[in-house]
């Protein structure tokens, strides 16, 4: 199959059936909301895989790609529909980079995406219900699935000898999904979970919520929140009345901005988030600095990847039309084929034009796996001196 639409994917370029268009790719992420201070890096770094492309010039017969961008909010599904239906039927996009938080990317798909036919391809939503969603082939996703995460973290604890902890999680689909995945995975490594409860983002006072999470005990407190809100609240709290001094961090608590609102009180806590040691993440870092964009950032190298493997699935259907791509997007991400890395967006976009196979690798190691999802990379740290100190990789 995949040699045969490649084929058709040449065979139509060369006979200039498909002729020289602007083709728009949506950017919706949560630029204001609890993710703010990390979506930045993740929308600038789709937008320099879109670059490399236009660089090439080579793209179904020398179209262009622009980026328009949309507020997902990260936890306004209203807004986040509303947000992405403009890009849709207002601006004419041909695909979704997006969204960021599993809520709201799951509201974009069942009531823009799935309608409309278009392809979205999400960088960071990792609750385990998108896994299931109906997405009529059209939904994918670079990040790992939470059910994967669980495992992860229960792995990290038992390994460095913890084995009673308390759980908060953000009360939406990424949380409760993540805490029950967590919850389950621990139980069976022989953990104890003394209590799983929700909280509230946007809240000015936590004082309440960490009462009784300290009442229920453990060795330390897992935080399955947000990195600019209520998980950062439920930290702070913490600290202040001595109920906890040791957190695990989960994806969505990783940036930058944790450390410089919480300074040295936070030297001590672990967690991990998607990553990997492999060449092309130390190439996508290097190409990141030199465009001044931060590379280490959460989910910035899984942006870059879900931006690339939209541009080449078009190029290997020889179609913008995301009912012809949806179906290549799989074979691009995998073997078999000459595997592809950061800065060889150019030499995929030949080798698809010529009717050959790619595999492209990436920036996170990029393996899809079921329902068009990352098989899962993570990389382990510790916060010491004011910094994410990589542990290792899992």
């Amino acid at each position: 199959m995949k040699k045969l639409l490649l084929a058709t994917a040449a065979t139509s370029i060369l006979a200039g059936a498909a002729s020289a268009e602007d083709i728009k790719i949506g950017i919706i992420l949560g630029f204001t909301g609890p993710l703010e201070s990390i979506t930045p890096a993740m929308g600038d770094a789709a937008e320099m895989a879109i670059a490399e492309v236009n660089a090439a010039g080579t793209l179904l017969d020398g179209s262009t790609v622009s980026a328009v961008r949309g507020d997902s909010t990260c936890i306004d599904a209203a807004a986040a529909t509303a947000a992405a239906e403009r890009l849709v039927t207002g601006d004419g996009v041909n695909a979704i980079m997006g969204a960021d938080c599993s809520g709201v990317t799951g509201a974009i798909l069942q009531n823009v995406a799935v309608p409309n036919g278009v392809v979205m391809v999400s960088p960071s939503a990792t609750s385990p219900g998108l896994s299931t969603a109906e997405d009529n082939g059209l939904f994918f996703r670079t990040a790992p699935s939470d059910a994967r995460q669980g495992v992860v973290m229960a792995d990290i604890l038992t390994d460095r000898g913890i084995g009673e902890v308390a759980v908060t999680y953000t009360n939406n689909d990424y949380g409760k999904g993540l805490a029950d995945s967590f919850a389950a995975a621990f139980a069976e490594a022989g953990g104890t979970v003394t209590i799983n409860a929700p909280h509230e983002d946007g809240k000015a006072d936590y004082s309440a919520e960490v009462a009784s999470l300290a009442s229920a005990g453990g060795e330390i407190l897992v935080v399955a929140g947000y990195v600019d809100q209520g998980g950062r609240g439920i930290i702070q709290s913490s600290l202040d009345t001595g109920a906890f001094d040791t957190f695990y961090l989960v994806d969505g608590m990783y940036g930058d901005s944790l450390i410089e609102n919480i300074g040295a009180d936070l030297d001590g806590s672990f967690g991990a988030l998607p990553g990997t040691d492999s060449n092309g993440a130390t190439v996508f870092q290097e190409m990141a600095a030199a465009a001044g964009i931060d590379g280490t950032s959460a989910f910035a190298a899984e942006s870059y990847d879900a931006a690339a493997l939209i541009m080449l699935a078009m190029q290997a259907a020889g179609s913008s039309n995301s009912a012809d791509f949806k179906n290549t997007l799989m074979d691009v991400a995998n073997a078999p084929g000459e595997p592809i890395q950061p800065g060889e967006l150019a030499k995929a976009l030949e080798i698809l034009a010529n009717g050959g196979d790619i595999d492209y690798v990436g920036a996170t190691a990029v393996e899809l796996i079921g329902p068009g999802e990352s098989a899962g990379n993570y990389r382990e740290y510790t916060v010491s001196g004011g910094a994410f100190v990589t542990d290792g990789y899992r």
